[in-house]
């Protein structure tokens, strides 16, 4: 017996009333402060705030650091994402091996990070990255490698970030690629034994196609989570050195809660939010694109 449409409102209002309260009168709001001047003197009396229009979405185009910490974004989503999610599915595969023993005490080793603060682990990557004592150097002097100013050096920064930006969570896709390489039916895989088929073989033509719905979710999870770095230079480097590590959401921030221009970093955050939402139709577009027979 299905419940009467009234009741199934009953039943959804607290759910939509947290999302309108805690979410779209938010957003509403942001929106709405990105066509304003709102500053700390609108804090202190809004009277003081005026209506200005595009003027904020104008300076930010005159504005140079802003294209700087859309470069060192850009950088990061392209360099990091595809290697975060190379690894993901790589220690999926390894995970979903039959040979595998104890998988649950790996996962959970594997995803640790995952949950793990972002300040904590921060501390102990700024003693890896150490350019005099820390564990990466030491390990590049074994080669014969000179000691590397990873934090401190504009050239290594970005990738340092990179490198802690995945270890710190490729093991939130690596738990979705797990689920996916479980709903590969193993039939297929027996039937390509018996055909003949190589291992890469099975990989390429069985588990890639399958995992296609699976990896668009996860590029799309990853690119945009990328677009959003903030933690990692704000913990590690403050967004230096030289505004090399500096990201949009770490300029947005700066406007925002260290000069109190709120109005400039609402117009800030809704041309970030564009540029994800611009990534995603694409993404979409070249899914469909690809899956057409």
């Amino acid at each position: 017996m299905t419940a009467p449409p009234r009741a199934a409102w009953w039943f959804v209002s607290p759910a939509l009333i947290a999302i309108v309260v805690f979410f779209v009168v938010p957003v509403l709001a942001a929106l709405a402060l990105s066509f304003t001047d709102f500053d700390l003197y609108g804090v202190a009396d809004l009277g003081n705030v005026r209506f200005i229009g595009l003027a904020n979405y104008r300076r930010l185009v005159e504005t140079p650091l802003f294209f700087t910490a859309l470069g060192n974004t850009a950088f990061f989503v392209v360099a990091g994402a595809p290697l975060s999610i190379a690894v993901s599915l790589g220690t999926a595969l390894l995970l979903h091996a039959r040979l595998a023993r104890a998988r649950g005490a790996f996962r959970t080793a594997l995803f640790a990070p995952v949950v793990t603060t972002v300040v904590a682990v921060a501390v102990i990557w700024r003693y890896i990255f150490h350019t005099r004592y820390g564990f990466l150097n030491y390990v590049l002097g074994w080669f014969g490698i000179h000691a590397i100013d990873w934090l401190g050096d504009p050239r290594w920064s970005m990738p340092a970030m990179i490198v802690f930006a995945v270890w710190k969570n490729f093991g939130y896709n690596m738990i979705i690629f797990v689920a996916g390489l479980q709903a590969i039916p193993d039939d297929r895989y027996e039937a390509a034994r018996l055909d003949g088929a190589t291992r890469i073989q099975e990989f390429r033509f069985i588990t890639l196609p399958a995992l296609a719905p699976t990896m668009l979710l996860v590029t799309i999870l990853t690119m945009v989570g990328y677009c959003q770095l903030f933690a990692e230079p704000y913990v590690m480097t403050r967004g230096g050195p030289a505004q090399s590590t500096t990201s949009v959401l770490y300029f947005m921030f700066e406007e925002g809660f260290k000069w109190w221009n709120l109005g400039f970093a609402s117009a800030v955050a809704f041309v970030l939010f564009a540029i994800m939402l611009a990534g995603t139709l694409l993404q979409l577009a070249l899914a469909r694109r690809w899956s057409r027979p």
